[in-house]
């Protein structure tokens, strides 16, 4: 009888061993948690890193404020992704490093018609609807676990030379100088109604690109590396107008 009482308080002894362990474990993690900012920036090639290029979540990581407590900044851009990449991924690449903040910004790639195949696609990768769809779902999830959320529209491009070998084909309109964007306006155009819709901030970068070119002297294709990607000059661009809103959206969090 002794024996068995013995074996039960050893067992009883470890599960509450075990039960202190996750607790403290727990417990270590929310403190790393409030003692620091945690920023994801999510999207494809125009957010992922590109060898030496100074990308704009590099920019944000130098610039944000750090009085209060430390920023970090996780670049979770993937080169070719669509929305539809995004939401398979996202649990691992946006969840799981449980952010404080999420800048959203996909859409080139969905709206891309591979009209380069053999034989030629004649759809977008994904669709406008699924578009929208995808990035209400992200949007969703985040809200509900009080995450806040920033929408970046997608850059504008511009024909190079080696996009119009690729891509000069209907829909696209080569001799067009928006003949690239054809279908891309229309992704940016949803962003914009799911911004309003879901009372989320705005980054419009594709708004940001075109009214430069507008300017005097100035040129969409100097913020551009080839046409699609934005350069040195285009990432600060992006960055410069994200840092406001990063700071209004953290200090309605009470960070």
């Amino acid at each position: 009888m002794m024996h068995r009482t013995a074996r039960f308080l050893f067992c009883c002894s470890l599960l509450a061993g075990c039960l202190v362990g996750s607790a403290l474990q727990a417990a270590e993690k929310e403190s790393a948690k409030s003692d620091q900012t945690t920023i994801v920036t999510f999207g494809d090639s125009t957010t992922a890193t590109r060898g030496p290029l100074v990308v704009y979540s590099m920019i944000l990581q130098k610039e944000l404020p750090t009085a209060d407590k430390p920023v970090k900044v996780v670049n979770s851009g993937i080169g070719g992704h669509t929305t539809q990449n995004a939401i398979a991924r996202f649990d691992k690449d946006v969840l799981q490093h449980d952010p404080d903040l999420v800048v959203i910004q996909y859409g080139i790639n969905d709206s891309a018609v591979d009209v380069w195949r053999d034989p030629p696609a004649t759809q977008s990768r994904v669709s406008v609807e699924q578009y929208d769809a995808n990035l209400r779902t992200m949007i969703k999830q985040l809200k509900e676990k009080q995450v806040a959320v920033i929408l970046m529209t997608p850059n504008s491009l511009r024909w190079i030379p080696r996009m119009k070998q690729l891509y000069g084909k209907p829909p696209y309109d080569p001799e067009d100088v928006q003949g690239f964007n054809v279908l891309l306006k229309s992704y940016a155009a949803a962003v914009r109604k799911i911004a309003k819709e879901e009372n989320v901030p705005l980054v419009d970068v594709y708004a940001a690109f075109e009214n430069y070119d507008k300017q005097a002297n100035q040129a969409a294709d100097d913020l551009l590396l080839d046409g699609m990607h934005p350069n040195t000059q285009g990432q600060k661009m992006v960055a410069d107008l994200l840092l406001p809103q990063i700071k209004a959206a953290l200090a309605k969090q009470g960070q």
